[in-house]
């Protein structure tokens, strides 16, 4: 039977020790993928009803918040866009008993799309921004 020689355990301060962390995005890298979070969300939104344009949002902040500060602004965002979409959604879906979530529920839809949409412009555009009416879930 092999026995594992005593290795010490990594010194933090020796270089190259611990593998690297996410590499930092270009800037033109995080202006695309901060469009990217509010534009896949703003096309899925109204394709699936409202209900998928959260896991967009969700997969593009989990991938890469960590990869710099724009991207991370930007796909916070979009999660908090998305998350308030979801509770107004869920509150017109109980409206729809007193008939009048038929019409705030496509409005929810069409509004959290058009936010999306100048979102993603603002992102192309190399610009922070605070969407409107959105609390802040996710930072």
């Amino acid at each position: 039977m092999s026995q594992i020689p005593n290795q010490p355990y990594p010194n933090p301060q020796q270089p190259g020790v611990y593998p690297p962390g996410p590499e930092a995005l270009a800037p033109e890298q995080q202006r695309s993928y901060g469009m990217l979070a509010h534009l896949a969300p703003a096309i899925a939104l109204p394709l699936s009803a409202g209900t998928l344009g959260f896991v967009a949002s969700l997969v593009v902040y989990l991938m890469y918040r960590d990869r710099g500060d724009f991207v991370r602004q930007h796909a916070a965002n979009s999660l908090n866009v998305q998350i308030m979409t979801l509770i107004l959604l869920a509150i017109s879906g109980l409206l729809m008993f007193v008939l009048v979530g038929f019409l705030t529920y496509p409005l929810v839809v069409v509004i959290a799309t058009v936010i999306h949409v100048i979102g993603a412009m603002k992102a192309n555009n190399g610009e922070m921004w605070q969407p409107p009416m959105t609390p802040r879930f996710v930072s």
